[in-house]
């Protein structure tokens, strides 16, 4: 399967955090994706762009925050992470440029 211009507009960015990485010794890797990215969308999609086969996608919406940016109140985005689940004896570093 090879990667479509599609695929990077599902994918936005690997999550390297403490959960993520702890997730990753499970053989799982956290992505963000877009907001209105499906299941099965981010399950070919990181199929084709790391060329590894996926067992499970798991979502979550995180509503964005409301903070304040020079007095004016703002409200961040909403993020959509994707737990991807990994095959057995399937892997991406995602600690290296991507």
């Amino acid at each position: 399967m090879s990667a479509k211009p599609e695929h990077y507009d599902v994918i936005r960015k690997p999550i390297i955090t403490e959960k993520s990485t702890m997730a990753s010794e499970n053989g799982a890797v956290v992505f963000e994706v877009s907001i209105d990215a499906t299941k099965p969308q981010v399950k070919e999609a990181v199929e084709a762009l790391f060329g590894v086969k996926v067992k499970a996608v798991n979502t979550t919406i995180t509503k964005g925050k409301v903070k304040r940016f020079r007095g004016q109140i703002g409200r961040r985005n909403d993020v959509k992470k994707a737990y991807v689940t990994l095959a057995e004896g399937n892997s991406i570093d995602v600690s290296t440029g991507l």
